[in-house]
């Protein structure tokens, strides 16, 4: 009888043992799923709200439907906002890839002290954009940087004045932000071509198929996938670009350097144009949402074809 009576207690402790293990992992997500469905997606909705009234300095519930985008789309610096994104995000993604996959491939060359060049390369990426952009601040200043440098050197005639240059300001963000990304698409390159098979590689070589062939025609097309993400998160990093600018230029000279982040917060904050800055905000989250949209139609599709097989 005494030793019955432990087993029978662990057989009726199983049941609601099992329905803990079940329910205890669901139970703990409760309190961040909600943090997430309030302070996200919560202000979201409220964001988008407020871009259909007429909200000034402060909130208010005057529905005006799509009478703040027909301001936005009337005024300049909203669409010298857009030029300034599109030369800054073209230039940032096109130039990221083309560094990003050049040093991957020297480094899948397995040189030596890999390890180092990794650190350094990771390195800006370690740093905040905040930092980043004082950084290359000073290094852009014409009395301090470069041009005060290369000019005390004896070279008295060298100009770079394009932090302050109106028509060559952008030009000084897309140096600071490649700066800064360039290592993290390195290694989204690195890790994509370590995963190639290298028994492909030597096939073709066997073929008599010359190195850069072989990663024209084979391993580069391999990493469309790579490429995929990589566009992907330089789009979204670029539409959401803010703090770096702030530092570097303030949005100067004049609006040289202002993006729709800058253009959604001037009016939001400091000129007390809620409604309108909600607006700004809410074309920019529609435009993150398309950038991740293929990600998304691409995984489904994965998802779908993996089921059928």
């Amino acid at each position: 009888m005494a030793e019955s009576s432990p087993r029978a207690g662990k057989i009726a402790a199983t049941p609601w043992r099992r329905r803990l293990d079940r329910w205890l992992p669901k139970v703990s997500l409760v309190p961040s799923g909600l943090a997430s469905l309030i302070f996200v997606y919560g202000f979201i909705a409220w964001t988008i709200w407020l871009s259909l009234t007429n909200s000034t300095l402060l909130p208010t519930n005057n529905f005006a439907g799509l009478r703040q985008y027909k301001v936005l789309f009337q005024l300049d610096i909203w669409w010298v906002s857009v030029a300034n994104l599109a030369i800054f995000g073209i230039l940032y993604v096109a130039i990221c890839l083309a560094i990003g996959l050049f040093l991957a491939i020297m480094l899948d060359q397995k040189i030596r002290a890999e390890g180092w060049l990794r650190t350094i390369y990771l390195y800006p990426l370690a740093l905040s954009l905040v930092v980043t952009g004082v950084v290359w601040k000073w290094l852009l200043n014409p009395s301090l940087g470069l041009q005060h440098f290369v000019q005390s050197l004896g070279w008295t005639g060298f100009s770079f004045d394009w932090l302050i240059n109106p028509h060559m300001a952008i030009y000084t963000v897309v140096i600071a932000a490649v700066w800064q990304a360039s290592g993290f698409v390195t290694a989204l390159f690195l890790a994509g071509l370590r995963g190639i098979d290298s028994s492909i590689i030597k096939a073709a070589q066997i073929d008599g198929a010359s190195l850069p062939r072989v990663y024209l025609s084979i391993i580069i097309p391999s990493l469309r996938p790579v490429f995929f993400s990589a566009i992907i998160l330089l789009v979204s990093l670029a539409i959401k670009s803010f703090d770096l600018v702030i530092a570097l230029t303030n949005g100067g000279p004049g609006y040289s350097t202002w993006l729709p982040a800058i253009f959604m917060y001037d009016f939001g904050f400091n000129r007390g144009q809620i409604g309108l800055g909600a607006a700004a905000a809410t074309l920019m989250m529609a435009a993150v949402a398309l950038a991740m949209l293929p990600m998304l139609i691409a995984e489904l599709k994965e998802r779908r074809d993996g089921r059928s097989h």
